[in-house]
């Protein structure tokens, strides 16, 4: 009896230590391809702000520099690090340069399985896609 109470409570203290499950981290701001995609030049500062939010970083000395810095670490990997840097030039969009989160399909579809959440069926592969026109097609 003492040894299974001792090692539930070694199972505790290592629980809570965070050896057993290390959780995701976002930070900042992370785009998909889409709405990258959906910035044009000669757009002001504020449809930037509309569709991309409020940037990281604005420098005090170069205000028509707008910089969004993200990173993600899945569990114990690896940290990945994104720059996305705007410029402007009388308050229009003049440059995009950078890169971003692009969406991948499958990492999406692997975190819905894990917190038990739905995925919409563009984002599943064919095989897991439920049957599409309310039955099975006969050949005769």
């Amino acid at each position: 009896m003492r040894h299974i109470l001792l090692a539930v409570l070694c199972l505790a203290a290592l629980g809570g230590c965070g050896l057993i499950y290390k959780l995701d981290v976002q930070q900042g701001n992370l785009f998909d391809k889409e709405t990258v995609d959906s910035l044009k030049t000669g757009m002001t500062k504020r449809q930037v702000l509309l569709v991309m939010g409020s940037p990281s970083v604005i420098s005090p000395f170069d205000q028509d520099r707008w910089d969004y810095v993200s990173s993600i670490r899945r569990g114990r990997g690896k940290m990945e690090s994104k720059d996305l840097t705007l410029y402007f030039e009388n308050d229009a969009l003049v440059k995009v340069e950078g890169d971003y989160f692009p969406e991948d399909a499958d990492q999406l579809i692997k975190d819905a399985r894990k917190f038990k959440r739905q995925f919409p069926d563009e984002k599943r592969p064919k095989e897991e896609r439920p049957n599409q026109g309310g039955g099975e097609q006969r050949q005769g």
